[in-house]
């Protein structure tokens, strides 16, 4: 009887009831509920998936694949991976996996498949969307200022559970950028403590742009504005295509450094692509390559949200917030249209609804911008035009990332 009480006491079905349990059922709930989103419902499926499946194995009892203790304080604890170390622990298959996180590879490396898979033409042929994807980004400093704003309220009222530091504001307002590589990025280096929450709004967030940007498109401007028609894009060169990226690289190097990594990444990506010499390469790199570093990525993204750390008020806030940050890069992408349009002349207007596309959900924000055009006037195809602030808003949150890492990193 002894042995068969031993036995019981070493499976995770014992970890249900020690205190706290209960914990781990609702995140193994939470992970199925993703696991269903991701299958049956189709929110992000690539990256959602292997999220959930992190985020199950993490909190199942006993099964000892993550530590945290590994990465206490924001950092690598590098002795306890060592076998001499009295604090040595026995590193899990998905510690091993979140070096790639910790340490900045995955995000990166995932950033030179976009590039590749990314046809900058729409932006070098209308340079003015560039505008319209800087615009989005104020959904990434204004929800910085919004947490600061929640964490004030919390601290007047002694509730610290809500209360949030700079650098944890900033991670959860990368989520306004609409780009889950960049906000894993931010956050890994920032508070890798949120990583968990944070990652998981991220690509919730991305996945619902086609029910979260309509109403504010609509909202804010008229029937007339939303049927105006906008010229063919004038041709791009071969040349151009291949001096772009160099000149983005140079440029957002010699400006914001600290974005280097992830924007150059981007544009080696897509100078691949472009040049037309590295054809296998740039196959490797969008599907390969993409794949395997997305199954590493998801995983050990879904391994941090531990029950201790998702079960908490600030992974409500995060929630709420991620909202505001779609809603007011949204918002600022379209005004901001709005704003160009009072200095453009007749012939040469920017139907606003183009400007919603300045995120980085790329293709399905420039995808919406055409649907809720059409809905208007079925013979507009804004589509084309919505890319051009759509690939803008792919570099915009690498911009911003930078910015903000060079700041309080």
């Amino acid at each position: 009887m002894e042995g068969i009480k031993n036995f019981l006491e070493t499976t995770g079905v014992a970890g249900f009831f020690e205190a706290g349990g209960w914990k781990y059922l609702v995140m193994i709930a939470i992970a199925c509920f993703l696991c269903y989103l991701a299958i049956v419902k189709k929110f992000e499926p690539l990256l959602l998936l292997p999220i959930a499946i992190g985020m199950l194995l993490t909190n199942l009892p006993g099964a000892e694949v993550f530590h945290e203790e590994l990465f206490a304080g924001g950092h690598v604890n590098w002795n306890m991976f060592n076998h001499n170390d009295p604090n040595y622990i026995t590193p899990g298959l998905i510690d091993i996996l979140y070096l790639g996180v910790k340490l900045g590879v995955y995000p990166c490396l995932i950033f030179i498949g976009v590039g590749a898979m990314t046809d900058f033409g729409p932006l070098i042929a209308n340079p003015k969307s560039l505008i319209l994807g800087a615009a989005a980004q104020v959904g990434i400093f204004a929800t910085v200022a919004g947490v600061m704003g929640v964490s004030a309220l919390g601290q007047a009222f002694g509730a610290e559970n809500i209360v949030f530091t700079l650098k944890e504001a900033a991670s959860i307002g990368i989520i306004g950028g609409a780009d889950g590589p960049t906000a894993i990025f931010t956050t890994s280096l920032l508070a890798p403590q949120l990583l968990g929450p944070i990652a998981v709004a991220a690509y919730s967030y991305m996945a619902l742009v086609p029910v979260i940007q309509p109403p504010i498109m609509r909202l804010l401007t008229t029937k007339k504005e939303r049927m105006i028609v906008m010229s063919n894009l004038r041709p791009v060169s071969k040349t151009q295509k291949i001096l772009f990226p160099i000149v983005v690289t140079i440029v957002v190097a010699l400006i914001v450094p600290s974005a280097t990594a992830l924007v150059g990444c981007l544009m080696f990506g897509n100078l691949l692509k472009e040049s037309g010499v590295c054809e296998r390469l740039a196959k490797t790199v969008q599907n390969e390559l993409m794949n395997i570093v997305t199954v590493c990525l998801g995983i050990s993204v879904g391994a941090t949200a531990t029950a201790a750390t998702f079960l908490s008020w600030k992974t409500i806030i995060i929630v709420l917030m991620g909202v505001v940050a779609f809603g007011v890069a949204t918002a600022s992408g379209v005004l901001i249209a709005k704003l160009m349009n009072v200095f453009l002349p007749e012939g040469k207007k920017i139907n606003p609804l183009i400007g919603s596309a300045g995120v980085s959900a790329v293709p399905m924000a420039a995808r919406v911008s055409q649907k809720v055009g059409q809905e208007e006037n079925p013979s507009n195809f804004l589509l084309m035009h919505a890319m051009g602030p759509n690939v803008a808003g792919v570099i915009g949150p690498g911009i911003a990332a930078g910015i903000l890492i060079a700041l309080l990193g």
